[in-house]
């Protein structure tokens, strides 16, 4: 369900009374955030009676990042957008018929609260607060937009994800590329859910099946009967890490990114947020994190950008089903480009990322959303539109001859299995920039 009504951009802006708190707001890459985490948390929770940050505590007592909860309404250089629950879309995408929730001029910067599906859905009781409390979190990290989406009832459509969004971007028209540059991303809460659910994931039919009525991975079971694995955010050296527990506790870096960034396409029929398409959506490409930027084809007018399915960490595939997913609160530039003229020529038909460090084209398996499950075919498929893309790129963009190009790929570029579990597959390739420098 959506609010329906526009909103002056400087309705809702991020408060910056102190540097604890600014550095809070705007995000911290993972350095900054273990150094606030024990030098700025106790401030920022003290700014509007703790609502910005609420320091936690790990089950060994170390501590980790502060919660970042809903922030209140007060005077920034950002627009803030807030994951209302009366306003979020879950498990559905904006269409052309999509009242905004935010509207912002071409080139502003935004910080969005993303809310997480893990802990909220009705596999986990759809209580988050009971949920997470049941491992030890403090009611206190649990974040309050959390609690009141999953007092929704139902979902708007048959997806998971908690959509936050859309917001309308002045001046942007069909035929138009918005640009979104991710600024930053900085975890909501100090902790996340990897889980597999029945008939998904690379194993459909395998697992969790082969699992079950083994008594000694009964903890890893939700009370819906799926596997739902939860991971403590910890500190080690100077980064943060996600910790998984077992005999064998597996410590891995944390990466956060937004799996779920699009906008809206252009029909009034309901979009299932699973499936990415060639208007973005769901793509899981885990590249497209800090410093990244993501082009998106404009197919109705204002754009009509949203987000969501925050990640803090994923292996390329995300074989399981999800991947490390927690709660972010993001900050991003939305720019209007035009095919050529700040953005590369194939965005007008499909989207495009790049990093600082290389040009990223994306493979779908069907841009218009499939009906069927993902299998080796659409893998196949995916992998050969991503070589297209990569070859269009190469030749329209840099004037490499054909021949030269497709053999560059061959010796020099790597192909990554973005996902497979989306029904829609996905693989990007990674061209290097600095093979291009002089």
């Amino acid at each position: 369900m959506t609010a329906g009504r526009p909103q002056d951009p400087t309705r809702t802006p991020v408060p910056q009374p102190a540097e604890a708190a600014d550095l809070l707001v705007r995000g911290l890459g993972r350095r900054g955030f273990v150094r606030a985490a024990a030098g700025v948390g106790a401030a920022a929770a003290g700014l509007a009676g703790g609502a910005l940050g609420v320091p936690a505590r790990a089950a060994g007592g170390a501590v980790v990042p502060p919660v970042l909860q809903p922030l209140p309404d007060r005077p920034s250089r950002d627009v803030y957008l807030p994951c209302r629950p009366e306003e979020a879309l879950w498990g559905r995408l904006p269409t052309r018929s999509t009242a905004p929730v935010e509207r912002v001029r071409s080139g502003q910067v935004v910080t969005v609260d993303t809310v997480s599906h893990e802990g909220v859905l009705e596999d986990q009781g759809k209580d988050p607060l009971a949920y997470f409390t049941s491992f030890g979190v403090d009611p206190d990290a649990v974040l309050t937009d959390a609690i009141g989406v999953a007092a929704r009832t139902p979902h708007d459509g048959p997806g998971p994800h908690v959509v936050t969004g859309p917001i309308a971007v002045r001046g942007a028209q069909p035929g138009d590329v918005l640009k979104v540059d991710v600024l930053d991303l900085a975890p909501r809460v100090p902790y996340g859910v990897v889980s597999n659910r029945h008939g998904k994931g690379a194993l459909p039919g395998e697992y969790p099946e082969a699992w079950e009525g083994d008594a000694s991975l009964a903890r890893y079971f939700n009370e819906g009967g799926n596997v739902s694995v939860f991971t403590e955010v910890q500190a080690r050296g100077d980064g943060l890490v996600g910790a998984m527990p077992g005999p064998v506790t597996a410590r891995f870096p944390l990466n956060p990114f937004l799996g779920l960034m699009g906008v809206a396409r252009d029909t009034r029929a309901l979009v299932d947020s699973v499936p990415p398409t060639d208007a973005g959506g769901n793509m899981d490409v885990k590249d497209v994190g800090v410093g990244a930027s993501l082009y998106l084809p404009v197919r109705v007018p204002g754009a009509l950008f949203f987000t969501g399915d925050p990640h803090m960490a994923q292996g390329d595939g995300e074989v399981a089903l999800t991947a490390m997913e927690g709660s972010l609160r993001a900050r991003l530039r939305l720019t209007v480009v035009r095919p050529g003229d700040g953005a590369p020529l194939l965005t007008a038909e499909q989207p495009f990322a790049e990093t600082p460090e290389h040009w990223i084209p994306i493979g779908l398996s069907d841009q218009d959303g499939p009906e069927g499950g993902g299998n080796v075919t659409d893998l196949d498929v995916a992998m050969k539109q991503a070589v297209r893309h990569a070859l269009a790129f190469l030749t329209e963009e840099l004037g490499m001859p054909g021949p030269v190009a497709y053999a560059y790929l061959s010796a020099a570029t790597d192909f990554h299995v973005s996902q497979v579990v989306d029904r829609t597959t996905g693989v990007h390739a990674l061209i290097r920039k600095a093979d291009f420098e002089g």
